[in-house]
């Protein structure tokens, strides 16, 4: 069974999907955050269905410090109301501290203009989810 990563934010929310079989994590695209967090619970469990899935991985956005702030709340509360759509969905946090700033790296490595507003958030979720599969993969 696939998993899906989230990368949430007040913006775009990065979606990542994993394999069939857990071992990589590829682009699912962004959904814009900006029309609320209904529409993107609702792209959510639509992607969800697409792919087969009842997983889903959240990137946790603690502080460098480990302390929680504004974000892990927010995120928080989006995980909530997801479930609160389908309460048989499975939803785990990922700590998700240098995952932007790992994203950045990667498309100025590339040579794709930061401009590309949503590129970082995608693969932002790849990174979180592939980090996820990773640490799955090596715990069996």
């Amino acid at each position: 069974m696939r998993i899906l990563g989230l990368d949430y934010g007040d913006s775009r929310v990065g979606v990542a999907v994993s394999d069939e079989s857990q071992k990589i994590a590829f682009d699912c695209g962004i959904i814009d955050a900006k029309k609320g967090k209904r529409f993107v619970a609702e792209q959510v469990l639509s992607t969800m269905d697409r792919y087969a899935t009842n997983k889903v991985i959240i990137g946790y956005p603690m502080n460098m410090d480990g302390s929680c702030g504004f974000r892990v709340k927010a995120t928080e509360k989006f995980a909530r109301f997801l479930h609160e759509q389908r309460p048989e969905i499975i939803i785990e946090f990922f700590d998700e501290r240098l995952t932007t700033k790992s994203a950045d790296a990667a498309l100025l490595e590339m040579g794709v203009s930061q401009r590309h507003k949503g590129m970082n958030d995608i693969i932002a979720a790849m990174l979180i989810l592939q980090a996820y599969l990773d640490r799955q993969s090596n715990a069996e």
